[in-house]
């Protein structure tokens, strides 16, 4: 047997955790000469005596929870617990935290493993669920699940790879590691969301059982927890160019002239590139989040040299959630144009008062200078009247769009199996087997839209943080319907659509040591890994019985809570918006659509069909010198990428097949998808059009990847509590799926060659060359001091929107033969990533008192200038903590810097990395960025009896506002906020 000095406890951890045995927790070396604490310390102290133990001892530059008493910590799920960690940044929606990054990186270059193997696991949002990410949504896993989480900022060859920037190991409980016989915990209360004004239950329960002798043990966990959320929100989103911002042009915004301006000191020409919002929207969302699910464990141990563990898991949250957007179209207004969708184009509807195209006019301008986050120096109109010419008959001046999104769904399972066997006294031997699915879907995204009608818009930016003042004039009250001036709401859209997207995976993996005991060389790890990965993704949609557009009138209005933006600050603005039940909305669009076929309802170009191939093995070395331990090791993996490409076929090329009608084939393109409908029409009564629309067939393609990763972490006692870690390794991240396999769009070609939009599979994984050092000082018991530097090269890393150098064969529309055609799509550059973090906590004496702390500092660079997606410079924690016999309480606040806010898995096509011209500069296009916010936590238990506690808990206490922005803080996006959330639960332990 290994004996137990820290880099044999380290070697445990490194391997041991990887299949999630208990035995990767080891106990902190004895300290000599001093005596030996007999008294047992439970709940908030023995967590963070066992993490530091953990942490001390590992070879590689660790953060580690461990969960003694999970209750005692104010988190509602395990991207809650993670963020407290140095270093670790989270996505929050509604105020609970759900994906999670490193180093100030995208939560996709992060990778979290659950006992040593990929979770695949659904998102409850529409958008995220047509994302295709990588980031793993952890809102489906409760805190409750958690054992201990290993978050390793280094690597080291027996990782699993995919962490480009770092691996978070999840380990769940395991039955023998339990003391009783039989024991449990039985958790019933009620959470209360301030916001919405309502409760709902929050109950889970966990009963573990072993047998006499020890050998044999089961765990089985229950948990269904209810919350309700809303978010009341500010913005700038509309339609069409009026959506963000934009610049003045006085050529086609007409009634921009002097004569407007005069007494303002301001001619027209001076307001031509003055930057200015497109609208003005506020937005009310109301929704639920019902978790339910389970997990069970089974052990089977009946020697010291067998360890047999079964781990199932399935969790389901049901999100179902409505809402409205009120906007103001400004930007239509003053380009005279009337299109109920707020279309801009030189062919949009213009406006007609008295048979006259009327132009909306700027009164009153406040002009500002803001300099962007590029260095550039740009006009913004803070504040202005957009405003008709006096007498003129109402126009257009912005929309209400509504939406029910009914069946929002999110699951996540896996089942594994591992096993260790101690073949000999010096060859031990590991098996590990997976399977993991998970499932994000909304059946039906349904809402309708309409258009307002009125003489003018006024508005004023009070800043990042307080809702701008705004004000419509001549609009009518904030119901649906018309005046009879012709002011007021008009019905003019109605959609539908529902998305699925499943991840799934099988992997194995098999691990062995063999204990070497030579000189430097401890032992030896190999191993290999595959895993089989598939991801498909679509929206589909139903098919509207008649094209005559069925008014949704008075029935089932509800107007915005009287509450509704009081959290957002500001002064006089328009929060009097409207909304429809989602009873009313379901049927009404139960009412106006009909079943066909569950093929015509696809929407092919949506699709995403991917499957793809991991394999690896390793080779690593245990080090052990003296005070000097370590690893260097050799990881080499292959990346097997298929996907089957929406590639579109010529417009009537192929006949499409009606409803209910045998399939029909097409000799020229003999994959053609014939039997979806891709959103073409199909009414009752009309004669159904084979020609219509455009269909698509699947191209495939096939990509290997080949990547050989070092690694090397060294671990130098300095003396007998203070460590040194230095850590060399190359990463790989995989790249998101809808950059390699997003469908084609429309093929284009002229006198400068042919074209098409689409995914680009021969993106090469991201790779990342890291260093990284750090220094500890574990001073006292439960106490810590600790700097670590580190510094990562990246290549590969994405831009989107860029004609890269991959080719595809399409037909020519023009002249229907096979052409080349080069795909405007994803190419790759460098980044880089510096940065520091300091850890410092202590208990106060034996006063029950003592706080925790952390900070990040994390400077990301791309090469093309643009700032990372996902990346914060800062990140920080500061809690307190008391705890005696009878109660604990813990506050515990945390900050998360500046970032880009876009999607994590932006379009391919998407211009977020090309250049705008603005006053005849190019310059990069605005990122939507997140600002700085800060939440605080708080939570309290007391021990009525031994066996009974009372726990609350509080989150979101300031009800943080939270803020984006564009080029500049003069440029406000969007303002929202959430609410608090309150939890009372009595916990009965036996």
């Amino acid at each position: 047997m290994f004996k137990q000095t820290p880099v044999a406890a380290a070697v445990s951890m490194a391997l041991w955790s990887l299949a999630a045995m208990p035995a990767f927790a080891q106990q902190p070396p004895e300290r000599t000469g001093e005596q030996m604490q007999t008294v047992e310390v439970t709940g908030i102290r023995a967590s963070m005596a066992k993490s530091l133990a953990v942490k001390q001892n590992a070879t590689a530059n660790v953060e580690v929870i461990t969960a003694e008493d999970v209750g005692k910590m104010p988190d509602k799920n395990l991207a809650d617990s993670l963020q407290r960690l140095a270093g670790v940044a989270v996505r929050t929606d509604y105020d609970e935290a759900e994906k999670v990054s490193m180093r100030g990186t995208n939560p996709d270059m992060s990778l979290i493993l659950f006992n040593g193997h990929t979770v695949s696991g659904g998102d409850w949002y529409v958008s995220d669920q047509g994302s295709s990410s990588r980031s793993t949504s952890l809102s489906l896993m409760p805190s409750s699940v958690l054992n201990q989480a290993i978050v390793y900022k280094t690597s080291q060859a027996n990782i699993v790879d995919g962490g480009l920037a770092g691996t978070i190991n999840v380990t769940t409980r395991k039955p023998l590691a339990q003391k009783e016989k039989l024991s449990g915990v039985i958790s019933g209360g009620a959470s209360y969301a301030e916001l919405p004004g309502k409760s709902a239950p929050d109950m889970s329960a966990t009963v573990n059982w072993k047998n006499d002798a020890g050998t044999f043990g089961v765990i089985v966990q229950g948990f269904a927890e209810k919350r309700y959320v809303r978010r009341d929100s500010v913005s700038r989103f509309a339609y069409g160019t009026s959506s963000g911002w934009d610049v003045i042009n006085t050529t086609t915004m007409k009634g921009i002239t002097d004569e407007s301006l005069a007494g303002t000191g301001l001619k027209a020409s001076d307001l031509n590139g003055v930057r200015m919002p497109g609208s003005m929207s506020s937005e009310f969302v109301e929704g639920v989040r019902d978790r339910k699910g389970g997990m069970f464990a089974l052990q089977f141990k009946p020697n010291n040299d067998l360890d047999v563990n079964m781990t199932g898991f399935h969790s389901s949250m049901n999100a179902n959630n409505h809402g409205r957007l009120t906007s103001g179209g400004m930007y239509s207004m003053l380009l005279g144009k009337n299109d109920p969708l707020g279309g801009t184009s030189a062919t949009a509807i213009p406006t007609n008062s008295n048979g006259q195209q009327v132009f909306a006019q700027i009164r009153n301008p406040v002009i500002v200078t803001e300099k962007t986050i590029y260095g550039h120096e740009l006009r913004v109109l803070k504040a202005a009247d957009i405003v008709f010419p006096a007498g003129t008959t109402p126009q257009f001046v912005g929309n209400s769009e509504g939406f029910y999104r009914d069946g929002a769904n999110a699951t996540s399972s896996f089942l594994d199996l591992d096993g260790k066997y101690r073949v000999s006294e010096d060859l031990t031997v590991k098996a590990l087997v997976s399977v993991t699915r998970g499932v994000g879907k909304t059946d039906r995204d349904a809402g309708t839209t309409f258009a307002r009608y009125g003489t003018g818009f006024s508005y004023a930016l009070n800043g990042l943080h307080d809702a701008p003042d705004t004000r419509y004039i001549g609009a009518g009250s904030n119901v649906p319907g018309l005046n009879a001036d012709g002011s007021g709401y008009r019905m003019v859209g109605r959609a539908a659509s529902g998305i699925k997207t499943v991840d799934k995976e099988k992997s194995l993996q098999l691990d062995a040591e063999y204990r070497l005991d030579k000189g430097l060389f401890q032992s030896l790890e190999t191993g290999v890994r595959h895993a089989d990965h598939d991801r498909t993704s679509g929206r589909f949609g139903p098919a509207f019985k008649s094209a005559t557009l069925a008014i949704q009138g008075q029935n089932g209005v509800m107007p915005y809570p009287d509450d509704f933006g009081d959290g957002l600050g500001g002064g006089n603005w328009d929060n009097t918006g409207f909304t429809y039940s989602p009873e009313v909305v379901k049927a009404y669009f139960d009412a106006e659509t009909k079943t066909t076929t569950p093929e015509f309802e696809r929407r092919v170009n949506s699709e995403i069909d991917m499957r793809e191939r991991q394999t690896s093995g390793y080779l690593m070395a245990n080090l052990e010198w003296e005070k000097l331990s370590g690893n260097v090791g050799m990881r080499v993996v292959r990346t097997q990428v298929n996907a089957n490409i929406s590639t579109p076929i010529p417009a009537g090329a192929c006949d499409r097949t009606e409803p209910g009608k045998p399939a029909t084939t097409c000799a020229a393109y003999p994959g053609a998808i014939t039997t979806a409908g891709d959103a073409t029409s199909f009414y009752d009564g009309a004669t159904f059009n084979p020609k219509a629309g455009i269909m698509y067939y699947k191209a495939k393609t096939d990509r290997t990847f080949d990547n050989y990763l070092p690694s090397m972490n060294l671990r130098y006692e300095l003396e007998k509590d203070m460590i040194v870690r230095f850590g060399a390794s190359k990463t790989i991240g995989r790249q998101n799926y809808n950059v390699l396999g997003a469908g084609f769009g429309t093929p284009v070609c002229d006198a400068n060659g042919c074209r098409v939009t689409g995914p680009n599979p021969d993106l090469r994984p991201l790779t990342a060359k890291n260093v990284d050092v750090s220094w500890a000082w574990y001073f006292a018991r439960r106490s810590l001091v600790a700097i670590n530097a580190f510094h990562s090269k990246i290549d590969g890393y994405v831009k989107t929107g860029a004609t890269g150098s991959s080719t595809v064969d399409l037909l020519d529309p023009r002249d229907q033969t096979v052409k080349t055609f080069a795909i405007n799509s994803s190419s790759q550059q460098g980044a880089k990533i510096t940065g520091l973090e300091v850890s410092y906590e202590q208990p106060f004496g034996e006063t029950g008192f003592g706080f925790t702390s952390n900070v990040s500092r994390a400077k990301t660079k791309v090469d093309d200038g643009r700032p990372m997606v996902g990346a914060s410079d800062w990140a920080g924690n500061l809690g307190g903590y008391y705890e005696n016999d009878v109660m604990s309480a813990r506050l515990v606040a945390n900050y998360r810097g500046e970032y880009v806010n876009s999607s994590t898995a932006p379009s391919p096509t998407a211009n977020s990395q090309g250049l705008s011209i603005i006053n005849g500069v190019a310059m990069p296009t605005a990122p939507t960025i997140a600002a700085p916010v800060t939440t605080l936590a708080f939570s309290a238990n007391y021990n009525i009896t031994p066996q009974l506690t009372l726990a609350f808990s509080a989150t979101n206490l300031t009800n943080a506002k939270r803020a984006q922005y564009r080029y500049s803080e003069e440029e406000p996006q969007k303002l929202d906020v959430s609410g608090r959330g309150y939890y009372l639960n009595l916990r009965y332990k036996f």
